[in-house]
């Protein structure tokens, strides 16, 4: 019985307990004077009738109040320790029925919702945290490293030429660290609203890889790093990219390849491969690698290798994010793989463009 009817018949039952007297008083009255009748009898009737009336209500009430007020309460308890932060109490609808379920029911998509925003909640605190963190570390390197240099060029520490140019040229790759560092909150920022802007086109993939290679080349000459290009793709290959996202996308991947470099010779290789109806960039390096275990997670945002945070090559852990985000909204994928102490290798897919395949969206679309 739903708890309407339950009240409904409270009430109907309370109701007649007044009625029922009413009845037996009149009863009474009329044969009182009846000799056949004994008043003595009548009397006793009646309080046989109150008697049998009191313990059914009694009876109805304990079963009202078991069946409803009980579990009121249980609700108000419950609703008291989500105004205190507790998410735990659990009502079970299972062991209810009528307007109660339902109402136990919605208590309890009110609770999950709640508990999953608090969780997120956290996430999030805990995430800012480690942001500031690695901020703070990240950027007191360089501008440790920028202060002691300029000071030695001040004080007369670099008195030659050779000297000068050295601490310039530090000075110069830190506040290009620090360059770096400023983007990534920036499109950290924007991947975190989903306000990356992208201005798609069609593009030539040998020829934007070649003018990359030309650009990078010079910066990894400087450090003593050989880079090789070898494109495997037919000529004209084309795809739909943004080139200034797909740039950082190229960037930051052999940025991550010059901070591991523990090589004296470093070496890095950018391949294009076709894979039938997409393209295939790989981009590897013969760096210190990752471990295997670090392998799954690097792509996820903050994760950082080197947790312990004992390294100097820095980093926000957040390019590789940057990454995965510019990949994925170019309807691609990525994935790495790597040796231990070898190198490691990003590989990531984009898909070709077909004029033919074009006419045939456009077609699918009218």
């Amino acid at each position: 019985m739903n708890l309407s009817k339950r009240l409904t018949f409270t009430f109907i039952s309370l109701m007649t307990i007044p009625v029922v007297l009413a009845i037996a008083s009149c009863i009474f009255l009329i044969v009182y004077d009846d000799p056949q009748v004994s008043r003595q009898l009548v009397v006793e009737a009646i309080w046989i009738l109150i008697v049998v009336l009191v313990a059914f209500d009694i009876m109805l009430t304990t079963w009202v109040n078991k069946g409803v007020f009980l579990h009121i309460k249980e609700f108000n308890r419950a609703m008291g320790d989500i105004a205190e932060g507790n998410f735990d109490h659990v009502l079970d609808a299972s062991s209810v029925e009528g307007e109660i379920a339902e109402l136990f029911n919605s208590y309890e998509d009110m609770r999950l919702k709640l508990k999953e925003s608090s969780e997120d909640r956290l996430r999030d605190e805990a995430t800012s945290k480690e942001l500031i963190s690695n901020i703070t570390h990240d950027l007191k390197t360089p501008i440790t490293s920028i202060k002691g240099y300029a000071e030695g060029i001040l004080d007369g520490v670099a008195d030659t030429e050779e000297k000068k140019q050295r601490y310039i040229r530090t000075i110069y790759d830190k506040t290009k660290d620090l360059d770096r560092l400023l983007n990534e909150l920036t499109y950290y920022s924007g991947i975190d609203s989903n306000k990356i802007p992208y201005t798609f086109h069609r593009i030539n993939v040998g020829d934007f890889f070649t003018d990359c290679v030309e650009e990078v080349g010079m910066d990894l000459d400087n450090r003593n790093i050989k880079l090789n290009f070898e494109n495997l793709l037919e000529p004209g290959t084309r795809i739909i990219a943004d080139p200034i996202q797909l740039r950082k996308v190229i960037d930051n991947i052999i940025g991550n390849s010059i901070k591991y470099m523990d090589k004296p010779n470093g070496v890095i290789d950018i391949r294009l491969l076709d894979a039938v109806d997409s393209v295939r960039i790989e981009i590897e390096d013969n760096g210190k690698g990752i471990a295997s275990k670090d392998l799954g997670s690097i792509f996820e945002r903050f994760y950082r290798t080197d947790a312990s945070r004992n390294s100097s090559q820095g980093g926000s852990g957040i390019g590789l994010s940057i990454v995965k985000k510019i990949v994925e909204d170019h309807g691609g994928y990525i994935w790495a793989t790597s040796r231990e102490g070898e190198g490691t290798c990003m590989h990531f897919v984009i898909r070709k463009y077909s004029e033919e395949k074009s006419k045939e969206n456009v077609k699918d679309m009218a």
